[in-house]
């Protein structure tokens, strides 16, 4: 499947910005069944020409600088990209093989099980999360098998309920709760499986949506989208889950980018030399070609 994605991201500010700095995450990865086949950005005001890098998990990495004084700023990126990722078989070896196989690890690539282990900057782990994984990690069951119940869990136990919580909100206060969005639920599944031994990653980009039988699917209404990555061990590598559906990730997801947590896979991070408050506005849009 090919489709073209658009995402649209517009600051307005309460006072003049004499400066903007920053680094973009809005680049699609090629991997795993996805290839990216083109992209452009542009922004407004003009940015300066960007570099380009490629950081330690094997996102593409993008600067951005304006000079020129504004009061709103709008971030387009473009992108078009083919999904065939393969069928994942469901046998999979007992998850306490691959706990075991994790920490044995030979590599540092930015493929290997140990990126993912172990707690992170803005992802702390916490004995609540390991003893709700366990209810789905029983004694000898198949990695696949069990992560594909907790996600079920996940999305049966806790409300989608945007505004409940902030970017800055903790794994911890969002499964207390019970509620929040798709960030939470990747760092709640996270922390549980970390926490058990099992490396998982912080996946972040986009899920086409399906307009209901005979409705006109709207421009617009996709929205950024975050994941769970999990190490299956050597034989099945990296496989993911999506709690907030209950879904193994397949061609309706678009990957962006890929971290320890949401700090390492944001879209947009930036500085701006003003003062006053702001507003952020998020556009897009996944049209299958």
């Amino acid at each position: 499947m090919n489709c073209n994605v658009t995402h649209v991201t517009r600051y307005t500010y309460g006072a003049t910005v004499e400066l903007t700095t920053g680094i973009l995450r809005l680049k699609p990865v090629s991997r795993d069944g996805q290839f990216l086949e083109r992209f452009s950005l542009k922004t407004e005001p003009p940015c300066l020409p960007p570099s380009e890098r490629v950081d330690a998990f094997g996102n593409a990495v993008l600067s951005l600088r304006i000079e020129k004084p504004h009061r709103e700023l709008i971030v387009e990126a473009m992108s078009r990209v083919h999904l065939d990722r393969p069928a994942v078989l469901e046998l999979s070896p007992p998850w306490e093989t691959v706990a075991a196989e994790a920490l044995i690890a030979p590599s540092l690539a930015s493929d290997c099980p140990a990126i993912g282990l172990y707690p992170s900057r803005a992802l702390s782990l916490f004995d609540e999360a390991t003893a709700y994984a366990r209810k789905s990690f029983t004694a000898g069951r198949p990695v696949y098998e069990a992560a594909m119940d907790l996600a079920r869990r996940i999305r049966a136990d806790f409300a989608y309920d945007p505004g409940s919580t902030e970017v800055s909100t903790p794994a911890q206060v969002a499964f207390e709760h019970r509620h929040g969005v798709c960030q939470d639920f990747a760092h709640i599944m996270i922390a549980a499986l970390r926490g058990l031994g099992l490396p998982a990653l912080y996946v972040s980009g986009y899920i086409r949506t399906i307009p209901p039988p005979g409705k006109d699917r709207l421009a617009g209404t996709d929205a950024s989208h975050a994941w769970v990555s999990l190490w299956c061990g050597s034989s099945m590598g990296w496989t993911d889950f999506d709690p907030t559906n209950a879904l193994a990730v397949h061609n309706d997801h678009v990957e962006v980018a890929r971290g320890r947590d949401y700090s390492d896979a944001s879209p947009i991070e930036s500085m701006v030399l003003s003062h006053g408050s702001h507003q952020l506005e998020v556009e897009v849009d996944v049209v299958p070609i």
